[in-house]
């Protein structure tokens, strides 16, 4: 009997080496090539011209005090000055802090109050978030000595201030940086309790960003469109450590994620990849104007950062030209991407699977109440190993051993699949699970079948407390614009389909669904709103075992 355990290839060797020794070797290869293009703000810089960049901002940092080892904050959207933090921080062995756009006061002064920055670089506003007075509101109760607005003369004198240190003194620090060192604290939680800071090492992310380009077969001539926030794995990593470590250009298309901006990007910079979770995608094929725009550059790209409907990925393939996209998969903790799809999969794989292990990592499928691998075609907990595993939760050792077994394992609260020739498939959260009755019921499973509907854009299917069943299954459903497909049409489509318990008792058509700035959709907001609209707060505080 075939378990559901896998190791990755080890034929192209992990990277022994810093972030800033692995850009200078790009930056020897590929110096006169495009590096960093941000649309939006109109500035462009070869990799000779970006290293320069960085350095400039590396020494302003070592001027106004950042040590190794010390917290930089940042707070913005999807500007190049963002990633001009990224590669500097790194340069000089800071940490970086990146922060969620959409957290507000609360948020911010714990994140700056658990992680201690001790400098913030933050944009002043950004369409209805006024960023300033939220920092001005929590200043007084927080360790951070300085803040740093993009775009406003701090970041002009902060330039200037690099001119008090010597490039020898650049140098000798970066010379004394280790692959292992701390590099990123990216703060993730789940549906209750603080954000975690899931702390990241150079061997961590620059890996990981290797063999995600090494997936995606970039070369320097790939032109990578990142519409994803960069405060996330899936920009900073995905995107710009995917592209650093291959030579490839890293395009901007807008500072928030905006389709039309993001097509007019891959038309017009000829961008050979581009990036989204589903619902990014999902508005770019539903642009009135898509046809209007010239795709033919597009080659691959990767869909990732929540689960990616077959439909959705069939749409992108035959419609936006990419045929070698690929779904990725992974948590922030994991750096992020354990599994992937590659250009030479079958399409059927690339379209209904999450791929196979990634290089140099471990994975394995096990029941949740044992512990012991299962068999392929068996579903059960999602488990992985290897170079990608975060350091830790910082300063949080009580929460990282909830995650992170004896043996270096990190349970990831993913319920997952293996088939024969070791293709992943996710098919939801131990928590999203809806028991009905004593049948379990998978989320993933009926969203998938309702997206089969010809009127059915996008779905999302949870459990709601019942007293008789003790869960019932509901779906929120968005329509094709003109449908008039009803509730009792959506249920006869399943019926003789799908096994009933699987049909959704309840049906709400929405427009929108509520989600994280990455656009993952929150489900258990979904399911509060759900509560409250169907009255069925006597069963939701019922008690069970």
């Amino acid at each position: 009997m075939q378990m559901s355990a896998a190791s990755g290839s080890a034929s192209v060797p992990l990277l022994d080496e810093t972030i800033p020794q692995n850009l200078a070797r790009t930056v020897a290869a590929h110096g006169d090539r495009d590096a960093l293009v941000s649309v939006e703000q109109g500035l462009r810089y070869t990799y000779t011209e970006f290293a320069a960049e960085v350095d400039h901002l590396a020494r302003g940092l070592m001027a106004i005090g950042v040590a190794k080892g010390d917290r930089v904050g940042i707070w913005s959207p999807n500007y190049a000055e963002w990633v001009l933090v990224q590669y500097a921080t790194a340069r000089i062995g800071a940490i970086l802090v990146t922060i969620n756009p959409a957290y507000r006061s609360s948020e911010l002064e714990y994140v700056l109050n658990q992680s201690q920055i001790s400098v913030l670089a933050a944009v002043k506003s950004f369409l209805t978030s006024d960023y300033r007075s939220m920092i001005e509101d929590v200043w007084d109760r927080v360790p951070a000595e300085r803040v740093v607005y993009l775009h406003t003369s701090d970041w002009a004198e902060l330039l200037e201030a690099a001119g008090a240190v010597p490039v020898e003194q650049l140098e000798e620090r970066t010379a004394r940086l280790q692959p292992d060192d701390p590099i990123n604290i990216q703060y993730t939680s789940g549906t209750t309790g603080f954000p975690k800071g899931a702390t990241l090492s150079h061997r961590n992310i620059l890996n990981n960003g290797l063999f995600i380009g090494e997936a995606c077969k970039y070369t320097a001539a790939d032109r990578v469109c990142i519409p994803v926030p960069f405060y996330h794995c899936f920009g900073m990593v995905l995107g710009n450590l995917a592209c650093t470590t291959h030579g490839s250009a890293m395009v901007i298309p807008a500072a928030g994620f905006d389709p039309a901006a993001t097509l007019r990007a891959v038309s017009s910079e000829r961008c050979t990849s581009l990036y989204g979770v589903p619902t990014m995608f999902i508005a770019e094929l539903g642009d009135p104007n898509l046809d209007s725009y010239d795709l033919s550059s597009l080659r691959t790209g990767i869909m990732a950062g929540s689960p990616c409907p077959i439909e959705v990925m069939r749409q992108v393939v035959d419609q936006m030209n990419m045929s070698e996209v690929t779904i990725a998969y992974g948590m922030t903790e994991t750096s992020p991407v354990s599994t992937q799809t590659s250009a030479d999969d079958p399409l059927e794989k690339r379209v209904t699977t999450v791929g196979r292990v990634h290089p140099h990592v471990e994975i394995r499928i096990v029941d949740p109440e044992t512990g012991r691998t299962v068999p392929r075609g068996t579903s059960g907990e999602f488990l992985t190993r290897g170079y990608s595993v975060m350091l830790g939760y910082w300063n949080d050792p009580e929460r990282t051993a909830e995650v992170i077994d004896a043996d270096g394992w990190m349970h990831t609260g993913d319920l997952a699949v293996m088939d024969g020739e070791g293709y992943v498939n996710i098919v939801g959260r131990i928590k999203d699970m809806i028991i009905r009755g004593g049948e379990n019921v998978y989320p993933r499973e009926i969203e998938e079948f309702l997206y089969t509907h010809p009127d059915v854009v996008e779905v999302q299917v949870i459990g709601v407390p019942d007293e008789r069943y003790g869960e019932q299954v509901m779906a929120w459903v968005q329509l094709r614009d003109g449908a008039d497909t009803t509730a009792a049409d959506i249920k006869a489509f399943c019926r003789g389909t799908i096994a009933h318990y699987k049909v959704p008792h309840y049906i709400k058509f929405t427009d929108a669904f509520p989600m994280t700035i990455t656009g993952k959709i929150q489900k258990f907001k979904m399911r509060e709103q759900s509560i409250s609209e169907l009255g069925l707060d006597k069963a939701a505080q019922a008690r069970s075992a």
